[in-house]
């Protein structure tokens, strides 16, 4: 990395999943996730596609290089961190990039968790069954 590129930074969440993004200005549209590449760290498709949404959206898949570091959760949790984070770093680039990635609903962070197991019952809502005898 040369001195003259920029560098912006965010972090992403969803669910228990958090991802600490780093665009790198001046790039050639290189994913470097955890340390493995694109491919290999995003198995499927539907993956790959979700991850890369927001620099699609705002047609700057080439003008980047992306290095993501991600923990916690499961492969669904991880994309959707992911998108979070490339979305905020985006906005961080050029605010005026705001309106277009709030229009796909990359900005928001989704606030859906799971819901903890309760005392008195096997998990979060089921009850154990009623005998009235």
């Amino acid at each position: 990395m040369t001195e003259t590129q920029t560098v912006f930074t965010a972090v992403g969440r969803r669910k228990t999943s958090s991802a600490r993004v780093r665009l790198i200005q001046g790039g050639t549209g290189k994913f470097t996730i955890n340390g493995r590449t694109f491919e290999d760290y995003c198995f499927s498709e539907s993956m790959q596609r979700g991850v890369a949404r927001p620099l699609d959206i705002t047609e700057s898949k080439t003008d980047f290089d992306v290095v993501i570091l991600v923990e916690g959760g499961g492969p669904t949790g991880q994309t959707g961190a992911m998108a979070h984070g490339i979305a905020r770093a985006l906005q961080k680039f050029n605010p005026e990039l705001r309106p277009v990635l709030k229009k796909a609903g990359l900005i928001r962070r989704d606030p859906r968790m799971k819901e903890r197991k309760k005392s008195g019952q096997p998990g979060a809502r089921k009850r154990f069954q009623f005998s009235k005898r």
